[in-house]
């Protein structure tokens, strides 16, 4: 069986439970869910909002790829990508990822895997609005991202 794949790329905020509701629906089989929601950080105060741009259509075609090459990896149900763009204040989700397997270890490693591409690889720009000073530098992953994904690179 394949996996249902849902990504969505959208200005709005999301509810973690009701997106999830569609991948254990009338399933039985499915043993494990795991949710991860990205929240945007006040880095300590200094932060009032992280803008996030996208390509429309490029950003989702690449994050279903990735979605798939998890399905491949892992015997999973279901995938849900949702990550927004706009201004995103501290305190608001970012990004959701949930995979649904019969086993979690499964579950939990796909879903390490997404979240691992979306903060490193996914096709989005983010820009720091720092507290008290407006829009700062478009900013780049973290060194400790980037050393998370190349895990599952090889």
């Amino acid at each position: 069986m394949s996996a249902r794949i849902i990504v969505r790329v959208q200005k709005e905020s999301f509810d973690a439970a009701a997106e999830a509701a569609p991948l254990t629906q009338g399933r039985r089989d499915i043993g494990a869910l795991v949710t991860f929601t990205g929240l945007c950080r006040d880095e300590g105060g200094t932060l009032a909002a992280l803008e996030i741009e996208h390509y429309p259509g490029m950003a989702e075609e690449e994050i279903t790829r990735v979605a798939r090459e998890a399905a491949a990896r892992w015997p999973l149900d279901g995938i849900v990508a949702i990550h927004r763009y706009g201004l995103i204040k501290p305190g608001e989700p970012i990004v959701l990822a949930i995979t649904a397997s019969k086993h979690r270890t499964e579950a939990f490693a796909a879903a390490s895997f997404l979240m691992d591409y979306l903060k490193t690889e996914a096709p989005f720009w983010k820009k720091q609005h720092v507290a008290g000073q407006g829009p700062g530098d478009w900013i780049e992953a973290k060194e400790q991202d980037q050393a998370a994904a190349r895990k599952w690179r090889g």
